[in-house]
């Protein structure tokens, strides 16, 4: 998704009261399942499925991290961290919603552990950087991670922590991702076209920024 956002004004977080009114329902209907996996884009999912969702620039590629991992139940696209009830994509972009590009993950705990699923979020993008990730500039490509267990959030702040000792090591600014739980951040599917979007289209847009620096194991 080549970059929409250039002003100043889009690297500032809309205020609520400033935030586009959205509406009362989806405006589009929503995939029913994931053109890869073919399991349930909004479930049900199996017993024990737990669910975590992580913003790390453009979802189009951020979500082609994780679908390909073992455990991963689904995974599917949204808008989440703003303000707009059930935004579309043209109104997300004008970044006067306040939401940021999201993926939501469903993964078997008995699989994959929140660490591995953190592994891949900290090394795949910079967290850094405030509201950019590499070419794409403005507040719906900030980083983010909207937790649904206590224990999600524990091994949340345990990396954020280790992750900023090693770029503290390296000269790197300080992590600005939000850090929040899931209930306090509603996650409002996008588009079809986006869900699994670089499946669909295997040579489409993929840029994601990196600080090169690998996530220490947690002691």
């Amino acid at each position: 998704m080549m970059n929409w956002l250039t002003g100043s004004s889009k690297q500032k977080m809309v205020e609520p009261d400033a935030a586009m009114p959205g509406r009362d329902s989806s405006p589009f209907p929503i995939a029913a399942k994931n053109a890869v996996l073919g399991t349930p884009l909004q479930g049900p999912w199996p017993d024990g499925t737990q669910v975590l969702y992580v913003a790390m620039g453009c979802f189009w590629g951020a979500e082609k991290k994780f679908w390909s991992l073992p455990g991963i139940v689904t995974t599917a696209v949204g808008y989440q961290g703003g303000f707009t009830p059930f935004p579309t994509y043209e109104e997300t972009c004008t970044a006067r919603t306040g939401h940021t590009e999201t993926v939501l993950i469903a993964y078997d705990p008995a699989v994959i552990s929140t660490y591995d699923l953190l592994k891949v979020f900290w090394e795949n993008h910079d967290p850094t950087t405030l509201y950019r990730q590499g070419n794409d500039v403005g507040t719906q490509y900030r980083s983010a991670i909207y937790w649904t267990t206590p224990e999600q959030a524990e091994v949340i702040e345990a990396t954020r922590a280790a992750y900023q000792g090693v770029l503290d090591s390296k000269g790197f600014d300080p992590i600005s991702t939000e850090i929040a739980a899931a209930q306090d951040r509603e996650f409002y599917y996008a588009e079809d076209y986006h869900q699994q979007y670089l499946y669909k289209v295997p040579h489409g847009y993929d840029c994601h920024a990196s600080t090169g620096i690998l996530l220490p194991a947690l002691t």
